[in-house]
């Protein structure tokens, strides 16, 4: 079955190109290259042993998403990645992220809906339930006015797939809520690759392990957790990648009881920044300079998933732990500095 993933070149888009090529699926990748590094590519084919189908395009373009789809009538799925994804800089430029985030999701959709069946998975975050009001976080938590305009269109994109679904029998689609993803692939041939200034705590961290960075800095600890530090779900991407796979099987298989429905990716536990930092510093062996600074605006307190339903309904759950995550991210960091 010949499966699209959009932004398949990315950190979470790579890891699930991989699970699925392993499973026996073709894979199109589509990115424009703006956040990705072309050796990604590599990486993906030296560790599957297959040459996915690549095309660079801007799904911004409409006339080449038409053309796309038209070139390949025989797609059985989408997986989209392909979007924006720094809160800051959403902030500083809604309207890049609104164009796109949002207008590439309606042309993909646009073509899918003049398909016999079509399936397709959106990339989505827990960004959508703000500070939950509960902890474990159930996908039956409101969705909390968007903190940025990041958030929003991860809310507004999955209001815009139910609509699409709810007029649409022919389209199948399922939206999975991240937590945190960090890791690499075991091989360290593929991982988090960010351009500029990391956005996300393990970057940071491996970075400053190897003295890219002279101190890691320690966003608040007057925080109401345990040792004041806010509390993530970090989530080991080769996990969040697998649940993809087994999303996109339930799809294929006709096994849903609608035609859209939504999961929370986790792993059901919470980790403060500074047990991350410390389980990092033991599984390593390595010191990290760390400062306490003020908060950021716009962080929350805490958010960890319930994984009930993912579990019950896909029949997927994690495998990996969170030292794990962490000695893949270190030995990934070591293999593309030549530490």
């Amino acid at each position: 079955m010949k499966i699209v993933v959009t932004g398949g070149l990315g950190f979470i888009g790579s890891h699930v190109v991989v699970e699925l090529q392993q499973k026996g699926f073709e894979v199109v990748i589509i990115d424009n290259l703006s956040n990705a590094d072309k050796n990604v590519f590599n990486g993906i084919s030296e560790i599957t042993g297959i040459t996915p189908l690549f095309e660079e395009m801007d799904l911004r373009d409409k006339a080449s998403v038409i053309d796309f789809f038209s070139r390949h009538t025989d797609v059985d799925g989408v997986i989209h990645f392909a979007a924006s994804k720094a809160v800051g800089e959403s902030v500083e430029n809604p309207l890049l992220y609104y164009e796109n985030n949002l207008n590439t999701l309606v042309y993909v959709l646009q073509e899918l809906q003049k398909k016999d069946t079509a399936n397709f998975i959106f990339s989505s975050s827990c960004t959508v339930y703000g500070q939950a009001d509960q902890m474990p976080i159930t996908e039956n938590a409101p969705v909390k006015p968007a903190e940025s305009p990041y958030g929003n269109t991860k809310q507004i994109g999955e209001e815009i797939i139910q609509d699409v679904c709810r007029v649409t029998p022919n389209l199948n689609a399922i939206a999975l809520r991240y937590f945190n993803p960090i890791g690499s692939h075991e091989s360290s041939l593929i991982g988090e690759l960010p351009i500029g200034t990391p956005q996300n705590l393990v970057p940071l961290i491996t970075q400053t392990a190897t003295g890219q960075r002279e101190q890691l800095s320690v966003y608040g600890d007057d925080y109401p957790t345990p040792d004041g530090t806010a509390i993530r779900d970090y989530i080991h991407v080769v996990d969040l990648a697998k649940a993809h796979v087994v999303a996109l099987q339930k799809l294929l298989k006709r096994e849903m009881s609608s035609n859209y429905d939504f999961f929370n990716i986790g792993t059901g536990k919470g980790s403060s920044v500074l047990e991350v930092v410390n389980a990092f510093e033991k599984v390593t062996g390595e010191k990290l300079n760390y400062k306490i600074v003020a908060r950021r605006p716009g962080d929350v307190v805490e958010a960890y998933a319930n994984t009930t339903k993912a579990k019950e309904v896909l029949g997927w759950q994690t495998e990996l732990t969170l030292e794990d995550a962490l000695a893949s991210a270190w030995k990934w960091e070591q293999n593309i500095r030549g530490y």
